[in-house]
Parts: structure tokens; C-alpha cells; sequence
């Protein structure tokens, strides 16, 4: 038997609370820098209530687009980062849950060889294989274009290992009863393994689209368009090595737009994620 400690519960939910106000700090200061004027924001120390300028620095930013980006909108750049990571994201999983399918489910020619192809690619670092890919994306002409931004980082030999081992753990017992009933290779994919890897995906889906969101060199060297740029780009371009040279105020604004859609898909997802962590039964 467990034996209750009331002191004890008290400590824990004591140091729960000040990690998330750890964690939540960075998040407030920004939103406090976002309401205040530039001369306040270069005259510390910032105060820690949220200042006048709020709406005036929203609505500049926006609507009215920031000058050291060619005067593109910051809902134009959330709407581009957010279609970037949720393609990459889609594009990862399809691809690594298809290419685990065949791998553990279907027997081939060199099949060992093609999962030891693919599970060596994780040793090669993205900078080793950029310019080759870069090359590539010229050749076929997708420099500018939205596929070329998202094709080349769909693939993921992270998540394909992580699906094999997945479905290495589903019994052989259930894959004779499917071909026992007549069930096919996409009906038995449908309605067993699919459900089965619901929390995996799930976990996953969040790592991967995470990684999405926060790309910085592959988006910088594909596009030379300010209205493909993403949220992290723009954030580079609008800071100067001169401070008055810099809208910090639109910069704390798009630094916050950077950061809330990542903290609120971990936030919404967080039991999917740890169960897909942590679930190993099937």
C-alpha cells in the first residue's frame, strides 16, 4: 500500500507550478515587448505589464507587413509556415508508415539490404546532403515552389524505423486471420495496423511537425520570393546588427507568432504523445 504524504503532494505540485511559470516566462516577455514602443523595448529594464502600443503594433504587423521583408504581412508568413509543416508532417508519416508496411509485412528481393539503405542515412548529417538535393531542385526547376520546399524533407529514415519496430510487435496470430477472412494487403493496413499505430502516429505527428515548423536553411536556400518566406526567416531578415535599425516591436509580434502554434500542438497533444512514447504493448 502507497502510504499518502500531504506535505509531499503539496512540494511536487509546488514545483510543477513554478517549471510552468519557468516555461511560461519567455512566452509573457515576449507578449510584453510585443505592446511596447522601440524606445522602451531598447531602454531597459522592460517592464513586465503589458504596455499602449499593443493593437498599433498587431495591427502594423499583420496588416501592414514589416519593411526589412519587402512589406509582407505576418499572417502571410504564419500561413506559409503552417503549410509547410503540415505538408512535411503529412508527407513524413504517409511515406515512413507505407514504407514500414512493406518492410515488415511483404517479403522482396533485398529486402534487408533496402531497410539497411535506409536506416544508414541516419548517419548522414542534412548538411552533408543539401547540396546534392539543392542541385537536384535546380535541375527540375522547383527552386520557388512550394514542392520544392516540402518533397525533399518528407522522406524520414527516423520515422521509418520507428514504424518498423512498431509493427514488429503486432502478432503473426492477427495477420492469419486477416488472409484467413480474405482480407488484403490494404484492408488488412486499414483495419489493423492502422488503429493499432493510432498513438504512434500521433507522437509522432508531432515531432515531425515541429521539425516543419522550425526549418530554417532548406526554406532560406529554396526561396529568393519574400511572400514564400517563413515565420523564422522573416525573424532573421527584420533583426539588424544596428539596434535602431531593427522593429523590434514587429519582431517580438512574429517571435511570438513563432513560438505559440509548437507549444499549443504539444499542449493539445501532449496524452497522444507520451502514450506513443511510452505504449510499447499491442
Amino acid at each position: 500500500m502507497i502510504e499518502r504524504r500531504p506535505w509531499a503532494d503539496a512540494l511536487a505540485h509546488g514545483l510543477l507550478v513554478v517549471a510552468v511559470l519557468v516555461m511560461l516566462f519567455p512566452l509573457w516577455y515576449v507578449f510584453v515587448a510585443s505592446t511596447r514602443s522601440a524606445a522602451e523595448i531598447l531602454s531597459p529594464p522592460l517592464p513586465l505589464w503589458p504596455g499602449r502600443h499593443g493593437w498599433e503594433n498587431w495591427h502594423a504587423t499583420l496588416v501592414d507587413g514589416a519593411r526589412r521583408i519587402g512589406g509582407v504581412d505576418a499572417l502571410r508568413l504564419l500561413a506559409n509556415t503552417t503549410l509547410i509543416a503540415l505538408a512535411v508532417a503529412a508527407g513524413k508519416i504517409v511515406i515512413s508508415f507505407l514504407s514500414a508496411y512493406a518492410l515488415v509485412f511483404f517479403r522482396f528481393p533485398l529486402q534487408r539490404t533496402a531497410f539497411a539503405l535506409i536506416f544508414v542515412t541516419l548517419m548522414l548529417p542534412v548538411e552533408v546532403r543539401i547540396m546534392p538535393t539543392y542541385q537536384v531542385m535546380v535541375d527540375l526547376g522547383l527552386i520557388n515552389t512550394w514542392t520544392g520546399l516540402t518533397l525533399p524533407l518528407m522522406a524520414s529514415a527516423t520515422a521509418t524505423f520507428l514504424f518498423r519496430q512498431c509493427f514488429a510487435t503486432i502478432p503473426d496470430e492477427l495477420l492469419e486471420a486477416a488472409r484467413i477472412d480474405g482480407a488484403g494487403p490494404w484492408r488488412f493496413l486499414r483495419d489493423v495496423v492502422l488503429p493499432l499505430s493510432a498513438t504512434n502516429i500521433a507522437a509522432l505527428s508531432v515531432i515531425v511537425f515541429i521539425y516543419g515548423w522550425t526549418q530554417y536553411l532548406w526554406p532560406l536556400l529554396m526561396t529568393s520570393s519574400n511572400d514564400m518566406h517563413t515565420l523564422i526567416i522573416a525573424l532573421k531578415k527584420m533583426v539588424s546588427f544596428a539596434d535602431a535599425d531593427t522593429e523590434w516591436p514587429q519582431v517580438m509580434v512574429i517571435t511570438l507568432l513563432a513560438m505559440l502554434p509548437p507549444v499549443a500542438v504539444v499542449i493539445v497533444m501532449q496524452r497522444w504523445f507520451v502514450r506513443g512514447l511510452v505504449d510499447g504493448d499491442k
